[in-house]
């Protein structure tokens, strides 16, 4: 069963979709978190249910990490759509560490990708469902400027202000 809830953020209102989790604790395994007019972010369909409570965990992390006293998330994520590389890519944006930044041509050394292979790399970064809690935001242009994220550029400041980055 999908179950979704929506949480009242500095970068507006955040929609939050999970499945249950097999996990001993009970919480939701997070399948997607969108902002508001995100390209490709998610949209309540016809079937999911909201469920506040299963997200408590995951709205308690958020709470602290926009407060400023969380720097890294513990989240189940769930297995969802992606390609192999995608999913890849998206596990070596966790090792981008808080309050630091990368850019996509390191990222993509760290991978062992080629130079052509940035633009690829680029465009899985841009498909990451999950945006806050999986530090997209964290990836920039070789000369310092912020590129390419799908919630906005003016969200990705936000954020990096927010993490001293």
């Amino acid at each position: 069963m999908t179950v979704y809830t929506t949480f009242d953020s500095p970068l507006g209102e955040l929609l939050l979709v999970g499945e249950a989790s097999d996990t001993a604790t009970g919480g939701t395994a997070l399948a997607s978190l969108s902002v508001p007019g995100q390209k490709g972010g998610a949209a309540v369909q016809n079937g999911w249910v909201r469920d506040d409570e299963a997200f408590t965990a995951i709205t308690g992390q958020l709470r602290a990490y926009f407060a400023g006293t969380l720097t890294d998330f513990d989240i189940e994520y769930a297995a969802g759509p992606g390609t192999e590389f995608q999913r890849k890519v998206w596990d070596a944006l966790d090792s981008v560490p808080y309050g630091t930044t990368t850019t996509y041509g390191r990222l993509a050394a760290e991978l062992g990708l080629s130079r052509a292979a940035v633009r690829a790399l680029g465009t899985a970064i841009g498909r990451n469902p999950v945006l806050v809690v999986r530090p997209c935001h964290r990836v920039i242009g070789a000369d310092g400027s912020l590129t390419g994220y799908a919630g906005g550029l003016e969200r990705k400041q936000r954020l990096l202000d927010l993490e001293a980055a």
